[in-house]
């Protein structure tokens, strides 16, 4: 009889930071990833990733004990050892931050490998677990994430994020299997930190409010550009940085920035979210924004003269820019741009397993099938017809089940009546974009929608802007780009026959987001732009359909599309999750698998109140 090889497994982990996550590869394949905080309900969780192994293993019906090799994201002793260099260095200002720390590296943080092995086997990892765990280098992971999953077959690769082990920004070349480091940026020159401290002394938080920076900027003018440029941030022609220390205090101390920050613009760092926003801090965030588009603009332009490679490929927190990425696009006359979705550290799990596979053991790449090795980015938990009608009926739920034929016809009739839509669909998306499968979708064309959806169903800022979906085939009818974007994460305008005079433009924020740009106003940002996101009947059918569906009753092939959650809360993972959060928000209507919830029909007792069931980010 022949023997059938046995398949080969890496078990990719993210965790102990922020974004913890687990990835699964078999036989070199991407069968399944996901972040804890989706389990867990707790936003970027950082502890170790139990629910998402658990959930790997099962999505490939494996245990434990049949997983090869385990691969850590990141190298723990070299991040302490950076940790001594940056204390000694600054002594003895730095002491006090250097006792507070050392408890928790002394007391676990130094000895992962033990941490993890206890942690395996109380999933029933074996007694040999521990010597199958292999550490990647951080930006190795995240540059291994961005490269070996995307459709080239050699790109330069570009990480910048916080900061690694040392390393804050790389460049390295992909060509084939292989992935070559090739120049680095360390710590404590960081864009990521920059940016988070900037995030910091405008008012939001470090990790989450990055992105309220970023879409705040388009508000404001960057009349503090130079400020930055002169005092702050010493931009070399070739992209790297030095920052003046003076003015941060990350490397040694517990906040972002040093006193010394607000006198440079005469002005105290905003110091809660409720405080309100003024035209300063637009024009400080949108100056923040200059600064790093310059930053990404100059480095991306390095790595590809240098190396002399047209594609490129972006990973780390600072990929996940999409305002800077367009830039890129547009301005740099690439062949070809990839970033990877889940760009944040959530993707180092993936990354390290990647790494693992191709660079450790030496495999070949696969043949890249649709846009990319990714599926889509739909790598996440799915459930069936039957665990959801029978979790439904459980809770006491009204539904009506509808044929897979009449599902999206009936949806994009409540739509195009104005109805904010949960939709919830197949595989959940990995890395913190919804890509049309635990998504939020409503009608564009509507001037309130973004208003609405921001102060009652997302309970947050009613600046935050909101990404379109398209049809794939439309997308050049519709904005000034002619590729595809199927993970949100490049920015390009509305074209001109789209939009429409705003009039003046308004002193007060709140006005100013609710002038009708375009005829698409829920998706056009405040300079006319809109953050794409191309989808394929390919890698989403279901999607592509709903889409076509309205583009038959209304002429518009886009749909408003963003995560399913509310303000602190992770985007839903199960029908549980959508369910109650159907219930806490003024969603109007629920569409899970087949079943069609409309919320005047549900039991008033079954409601609950989202608004501060979570903690804000």
């Amino acid at each position: 009889m022949k023997q059938v090889s046995r398949s080969e497994t890496v078990l990719g982990i993210s965790a102990y930071y922020h974004d913890s996550a687990a990835a699964l590869l078999v036989d070199g394949e991407i069968r399944a990833a996901a972040q804890e905080e989706r389990f867990s309900r707790q936003k970027f969780d950082a502890r170790f990733p139990k629910h998402a192994v658990q959930y790997c293993l099962d999505a490939a019906g494996l245990s434990l004990a049949q997983v090869d090799h385990v691969a850590f994201h990141d190298k723990p002793l070299r991040k302490f050892q950076r940790l001594i260099s940056t204390y000694a260095d600054h002594a003895p200002r730095g002491f006090p931050s250097f006792r507070r720390a050392m408890p928790a590296w002394l007391g676990g943080k130094l000895y992962q490998q033990s941490m993890l092995t206890q942690a395996l086997r109380e999933l029933g990892g074996d007694a040999g677990i521990g010597k199958r765990i292999l550490f990647a280098e951080h930006h190795q992971s995240h540059a291994a994430s961005a490269f070996y999953p995307s459709p080239f077959e050699e790109a330069v690769i570009v990480t910048m994020d916080g900061v690694g082990e040392w390393a804050t920004s790389t460049i390295a070349v992909g060509e084939g299997d292989r992935l070559m480091p090739r120049l680095e940026q360390r710590f404590p020159h960081s864009t990521g930190l920059f940016y988070s401290a900037m995030t910091q002394y405008l008012g939001f938080k470090v990790l989450s409010g990055e992105y309220k920076v970023m879409g705040l900027a388009p508000y404001g003018v960057p009349e503090f550009r130079d400020i930055l440029l002169d005092e702050v941030v010493d931009l070399k022609p070739d992209g790297s940085l030095e920052l003046n220390q003076d003015y941060f205090d990350y490397a040694v101390g517990q906040a972002m920035c040093s006193d010394r920050f607000p006198s440079l613009f005469g002005r105290p760092a905003r110091t809660s979210e409720e405080d309100e926003l003024t035209s300063f801090h637009m024009n400080m965030a949108a100056s923040l924004q200059a600064v790093t588009e310059e930053i990404v603009l100059r480095t991306c332009r390095t790595a590809i003269e240098r190396f002399e490679k047209r594609k490129l490929c972006l990973a780390g927190g600072v990929a996940l820019n999409c305002v800077a990425n367009g830039r890129v696009w547009r301005e740099l006359e690439l062949d070809g741009l990839w970033v990877q979705p889940a760009a944040n550290d959530s993707g180092c799990a993936l990354g390290a397993a990647l790494a693992t596979w191709h660079q450790h053991l030496g495999r070949p790449r696969a043949k890249v099938t649709g846009h990319d090795r990714m599926k889509g980015a739909y790598l996440g938990p799915e459930y069936n017809q039957d665990e959801i009608e029978t979790y439904l009926t459980r809770v006491g739920a009204s539904f009506e089940t509808v044929s897979g034929d009449d599902l999206s016809a009936t949806v994009a009739r409540l739509l195009a009546d104005g109805k904010a839509v949960g939709w919830m669909q197949g595989r959940m998306e990995f890395g913190p974009r919804a890509l049309g499968n635990r998504s939020i979708l409503a009608d564009p064309r509507r001037a309130d929608v973004q208003s609405k959806l921001n102060l009652q169903v997302k309970y947050r800022e009613s600046f935050r802007p909101f990404a379109p979906a398209v049809l794939e085939g439309d997308v050049a009818d519709w904005f000034d780009h002619d590729a595809a974007s199927p993970y949100m994460l490049k920015t390009a305008n509305v074209r001109e026959e789209h939009l429409k005079a705003p009039g003046e433009r308004p002193d007060d924020i709140h006005a100013h987001v609710n002038q009708v740009r375009s005829t698409i106003p829920a998706v056009t940002h405040v300079d006319n732009s809109a953050r794409i996101q191309t989808v394929s009947e390919r890698t989403n059918p279901a999607f592509h359909t709903l889409l076509t569906s309205f583009k038959e009753l209304t002429g518009c092939p886009i749909l408003v599309n963003t995560s399913f959650n509310v303000r602190g809360e992770p985007i839903v993972c199960t029908p549980e999750d959508a369910f109650r959060c159907f219930m806490g928000t003024e969603i109007d209507v629920l569409v899970v698998g087949r079943c069609i919830l409309l919320k005047e029909d549900q039991d008033a007792s079954l409601k609950s109140d989202h608004r501060n069931l979570f903690q804000r980010d």
